[in-house]
């Protein structure tokens, strides 16, 4: 089952406005074309079929994985260091919920730069979680009147985790060790797998598939992300950028299906991990989020108990958002 997304992963996904002069995305003309027509096609085949084959499955799909289990009870803990960490960090160099936008100034940008930095140390310290992704999901507005509508949809991860948080926050123990009720479970991972899902899928459209200027930019920039010219294949920028938005529009379509996270997850790993060698330290802030959920569908798909709840979906019935009940 692993051969649709290894024949998609030559192609490393990366942040393009974190690393060159941003450019405005729009260009529809080349997503119309007809390399990138078909690649999406395919893409979104692949997803559809992954997800249909995995249904036919009842439990975690790579048993030797099982022990991972063992940390569900602790996952909103890392989560929540995860984020807080990616906050502080990002806060600490200037930079406001990602690394592009690193232009704050006067009394404005530093507020913000000062909650961002707070809310990091909050999350980190394990204490009453709910309310501090609550007012991380807040940030949303200030994002959007900042850097606009696009950089909200290729922030989503950070959201992601929040609202994950904000459903099933750690226990008041001493570890955190989170039991919430299947229903909230489900929930929450459902908004985290859309969230990140999401992210992935605006950066697919907003640094290639519609701005391929921008990606041509990035690739004769840093020609080593050109991996097909490790292995003697040459093709164009053009197709690169083909190929590296349809990569990432597939593993977008596939956090938000859920469906095998295990092979999923352990796959998109070698491409987000390639690019740190790159990218070093801006690279590992900007994707500590995504590393974090990458952790959680992980092991809540490693789980017999929880496997079921990474790749469910609202239907007619239990569609019912739960109300979280209140922890401490």
């Amino acid at each position: 089952m692993t051969l649709p997304l290894v024949a998609m992963t030559p192609a490393l996904p990366t942040h393009e406005r974190w690393f060159v002069e941003s450019q405005a995305a729009g260009d529809w003309s080349f997503f119309f074309s007809p390399l990138p027509l078909v690649l999406t096609g395919a893409v979104v085949a692949v997803a559809l079929l992954w997800r249909l084959v995995a249904l036919r499955f009842d439990g975690p799909e790579l048993p030797f994985l099982g022990r991972l289990g063992g940390l569900v009870p602790w996952i909103p803990r890392l989560l929540g260091i995860h984020l807080g960490v990616a906050l502080l960090a990002l806060a600490a160099t200037g930079a406001f919920i990602t690394p592009s936008i690193d232009h704050l100034d006067g009394i404005g940008g530093n507020a913000l730069l000062l909650v961002e930095a707070g809310l990091g140390i909050w999350l980190v310290t394990g204490w009453q979680l709910r309310t501090a992704a609550a007012l991380v999901l807040g940030l949303a507005p200030a994002l959007t009147v900042v850097a606009g509508w696009t950089a909200l949809g290729e922030s989503a991860n950070l959201a992601a985790v929040a609202a994950f948080l904000v459903v099933v926050p750690p226990g008041p123990d001493a570890h955190g060790a989170a039991h919430p009720s299947r229903a909230h479970l489900r929930w929450a991972l459902l908004w985290l797998r859309l969230g990140v899902g999401t992210a992935l899928i605006v950066l697919a459209f907003s640094e290639k598939l519609t701005n391929p200027a921008m990606a041509i930019d990035t690739l004769a920039t840093y020609p080593a992300l050109d991996v097909f010219s490790l292995v003697g294949i040459s093709i164009s920028p053009e197709t690169f950028v083909a190929i590296a938005g349809a990569t990432e529009l597939l593993f977008g379509l596939l956090v938000i299906s859920g469906a095998f996270p295990q092979v999923a997850v352990l796959v998109a790993m070698v491409p987000f991990n390639a690019t740190l060698l790159l990218f070093g330290q801006t690279e590992m802030v900007g994707h500590l989020p995504v590393y974090g959920v990458f952790l959680a569908l992980l092991v809540y798909g490693s789980s017999v108990e929880t496997a079921g709840a990474v790749r469910w979906l609202p239907g007619r019935a239990g569609g019912r958002v739960p109300v979280p009940a209140p922890v401490g």
